[in-house]
């Protein structure tokens, strides 16, 4: 069993089944990528990526790296501060490994050891051991899907960052932000937002960049609240699950105790409430993985949708003022030609950063659509399944109950 409690823990590409797969698309591509194994660390976690690939870029066709998430965070900067990709939705960063409030759980679940019946703290270790795995598992996907995004990209693919963090097996000595960087990162946040405020009134000339703002703003807030609905189910699940193991317990040690015919119910119902816990935890599982993780990724790519198009109002904003510069240059009759070539590059940049948001807005539609189709297809199967276990497990406990009582 995986525990946080260990100095470090190691997970393989067999534990590792269930996945979100969130590719661009399920074509071909010359680029294979999996994280076959992780370990988790008291401090950090190392991924081993592995590659296959036929690119001539390459020097090998097969090989593996040891990466952190820092790296992997150094990656999307990169991507994300390049200007040739200005026009592109670049894949959203993994989230930050966070391991700490599972451990922070067994180490307060180990001082109270002593007030708890051996039984009940062997079930709730289990529970939160199982947690804690689930979040690992989770996190190497989103490593793994982040790396996998930009290998199914067109143009990402190429990238030469992309290529040395794949391919260089050197520690890529990347560090995390000083004080110095990350207030200097603060303020361009503060800029950037100040922009898009003021850029929120501008007038947009192409009706289809238009509509596609204003669905990417409603859909942030509705894939927001529907994520903070779907977090407060699975967390009900949770302490329905925790209360099952309390009942199972609880009624076991009546069954023990009581000395009458009632002895033989109790017993009855404490494995009911034991084996229907399963189920519940799996449907849990299953919530927790082909929803609330895709809302929460999706929450993430629509981010880096708007990101997008906060870019290309950008460029036409710098287009305008370059028009207006350009009429004042012509009516002073002076510096023409020099605001005539800054005006066509300027104008070239924001065609050709719209010509390329427009095919990736449009994939991104696709990529939702299918996506969020197929997860939710999966859970209403699964949904199917284990309700039609718990209602076994029903009929049993019935049955049961008719032969005491008979």
């Amino acid at each position: 069993m995986l525990s946080p409690e260990n100095s470090a823990d190691a997970l393989n590409k067999e534990s590792r089944t269930d996945t979100v797969n969130l590719n661009d698309n399920d074509n071909d591509n010359d680029i294979r990528i999996e994280i076959s194994d992780a370990i988790s660390e008291k401090d950090k976690v190392k991924f081993t990526v592995y590659t296959k690939i036929t690119s001539p870029i390459f020097q090998e066709s097969e090989f593996s790296v040891t990466r952190l998430h820092e790296e992997f965070i150094w990656l999307h900067d990169r991507c994300n501060e390049n200007e040739e990709y200005a026009g592109l939705i670049i894949p959203p960063a993994p989230p930050r490994p966070e391991f700490d409030s599972s451990r922070s759980k067994l180490q307060k679940l180990g001082d109270s050891e002593a007030s708890l019946t051996r039984e009940e703290y062997e079930k709730t270790k289990q529970e939160l051991e199982a947690e804690y795995l689930a979040m690992f598992k989770k996190t190497v996907s989103m490593h793994e899907v982040f790396l996998q995004r930009l290998a199914a990209h067109p143009i990402l693919h190429n990238d030469n960052n992309f290529r040395i963090f794949l391919e260089y097996k050197e520690d890529l000595s990347v560090r995390g932000k000083n004080t110095k960087e990350q207030i200097s990162g603060f303020f361009k946040t503060l800029t950037k937002t100040a922009d898009e405020v003021f850029l929120a009134n501008q007038k947009e000339s192409d009706e289809f960049f238009e509509q596609q703002k204003q669905f990417l703003l409603t859909y942030n807030t509705k894939i927001k609240d529907t994520t903070t609905a779907a977090d407060k189910v699975t967390r009900t699940q949770k302490t329905a699950t925790d209360t099952y193991i309390k009942l199972s317990i609880w009624l076991n040690t009546l069954s023990r105790s009581d000395k009458t015919e009632l002895s033989k119910y109790f017993l009855v119902m404490a494995d009911f409430f034991e084996n229907v816990r399963k189920p519940e935890l799996r449907i849990r599982s299953d919530i927790d993985l082909k929803l609330s993780d895709i809302l929460k990724y999706y929450m993430r790519d629509t981010k880096a949708a708007l990101d997008l198009m906060y870019r290309r109002s950008r460029c036409l904003a710098d287009f305008d003022a370059a028009n207006k510069n350009l009429d004042r240059a012509r009516q002073k009759n002076k510096d023409i030609q020099q605001t005539e070539i800054i005006q066509q590059n300027i104008k070239i940049k924001f065609e050709t950063v719209s010509e390329k948001a427009k095919d990736e807005l449009n994939n991104f539609k696709n990529r939702r659509v299918q996506m969020f189709r197929k997860n939710l297809i999966e859970l209403t199967e699964l949904q199917i399944k284990h309700t039609k276990s718990q209602i076994q497990m029903i009929k049993s406990a019935l049955q049961q109950y008719e032969t005491i009582s008979s």
